[in-house]
């Protein structure tokens, strides 16, 4: 065991961890056995401290890499340590793409499952959970595997609860058949923020993926003023050619840490005027790139360090369809005060799923990246969780980094559901996290 300081992808704590990385199951249940507290980690993409484990040990999946083949059916077994960028370099080739992609291309399996991502297409395609077909998990009684039919309580109870029902170690999953390496993209750049949303509610169903970029620092008649991006996957007869190539590695790369405060309202304020000045009005079919539409921020390797080292929070929430008027709020809560969110991204969600702790809710979504420094920061994240909690929303565990115990139990009815599951296969309370000791997510 090595002690490593680890921190997630926002940089807003740092805590030291003994660090291990086995690679078998039986590895695995060892360390389960002989650690008190253990928790699993892939590529430190979650934000805030779900991966985080402090005096404990964090187990490393990224050994537990191995790929099968694709059936005919597009179903295939993946080690839950590959990441979503070296899983797409074999599939892509041979016409499959993962069903579900965060932003990122750069997030193991493992970790997508834990953090039951979703995308662009969750009001088509639902999150990851929907194309699980079955899982091997190691948990503190034991290795087991999981599925719809099988211990159907501790499957769903896995999705979302960012590794605490055990650790994964293989994933089995229906992939999407495509025909070309491209997506036809269609583009409007819209007025403020009712505009576009009364055009994702009425036009979204068309296309597959759904995404829209919001600027939370304009006011009055243009408060978030969108670029709102719909796509589908382009058939061989779309294009003039075709290939099926896999993604990129990055060009670029932060060498440092930005000085800090450099993303504020007027940099952000500037940077969203280019940005919009820069997009078509109208455009349709625009054939773009698998990375260029799914992982534009994979162009740019450590983008996080341009927040500087205070790092940045990431406040992702959403809430019903019935209260679209919050995420008006929130962006006028956020335009009104100049706080500064350097991104900020709506999508739509379809209906939630089986899973206690799975956080997408049919409605909407908005993710907003705040860098640490304003004063009122604070202030502004609590009104923020006031808002969701009163329109029956939830923040995303993924994403959090500052959620009280109280508030979290009040965005997640059914907690105790999954404590119980919890009990069963941890009664010992082994699985833990810094997010699972703030939220009391460890056990009775």
């Amino acid at each position: 065991m090595t002690r490593t300081a680890l921190s997630g992808w926002g940089r807003t704590s740092t805590s030291y961890a003994d660090v291990v990385s086995p690679n078998n199951e039986s590895d695995i249940a060892t360390t389960l056995a002989t650690s008190r507290d253990v928790i699993a980690r892939g590529l430190g993409r979650s934000y805030g401290d779900a991966a985080l484990l402090s005096g404990g040990v964090v187990l490393s999946n990224r050994e537990l890499n191995g790929i099968g083949p694709i059936d005919a059916q597009g179903v295939v077994t993946v080690g839950a340590g590959v990441s979503i960028d070296e899983f797409l370099a074999q599939s892509i080739p041979h016409g499959w793409f993962v069903p579900v992609s965060p932003g990122t291309r750069q997030v193991t399996i493992g970790g997508a499952v834990a953090a039951d991502v979703h995308g662009k297409n969750h009001h088509v395609d639902g999150s990851i959970a929907r194309h699980v077909l079955s899982m091997r998990l190691v948990t503190p009684t034991g290795p087991v595997t999981v599925s719809p039919e099988v211990d159907a309580e501790l499957f769903w109870a896995t999705f979302g609860a960012m590794g605490l029902t055990g650790v994964l170690t293989s994933v089995t999953l229906r992939l999407t058949a495509i025909e070309t390496d491209r997506v036809l993209v269609d583009t409007d750049r819209l007025a403020n923020l009712d505009t576009v949303m009364s055009a994702m509610a009425l036009g979204d169903d068309a296309y597959r993926y759904s995404v829209a970029w919001v600027d939370c620092m304009s006011r009055g008649k243009h408060m978030g003023r969108a670029i709102l991006t719909r796509g589908v996957h382009a058939t061989k007869s779309d294009l003039e050619s075709s290939s099926l190539s896999s993604p990129k590695d990055a060009k670029l790369s932060v060498p440092f840490d930005a000085p800090s405060g450099l993303l504020n309202p007027l940099t952000v304020r500037a940077f969203n005027e280019v940005w919009f000045r820069s997009a078509p009005r109208h455009e349709e079919r625009e054939p773009q790139s698998l990375s260029t539409f799914f992982h534009p921020l994979d162009g740019v390797r450590d983008w996080n360090r341009l927040y500087g080292r205070r790092g940045f929070v990431q406040y992702q929430f959403c809430v019903p369809a019935r209260s679209s008027e919050t995420v008006v709020a929130a962006v006028d809560l956020l335009s009104s005060s100049k706080v500064a969110s350097f991104l900020a991204v709506l999508k739509r969600f379809g209906p939630a799923n089986l899973g206690p702790l799975s956080f997408p809710l049919e409605g909407w979504t908005l993710a907003l990246d705040l860098p640490i420094g304003s004063s009122k920061l604070p202030n502004i994240l609590d009104r923020l969780d006031e808002l969701v909690l009163e329109a029956g929303g939830r923040v995303y565990l993924a994403k959090d980094a500052r959620l009280s115990p109280e508030k979290f139990a009040a965005m997640y009815p059914r907690r105790s559901e999954f404590l119980a599951v919890k009990e069963r296969i941890d009664p010992e309370h082994r699985m833990s996290s810094d997010l699972a000791r703030r939220l009391d997510l460890v056990g009775r």
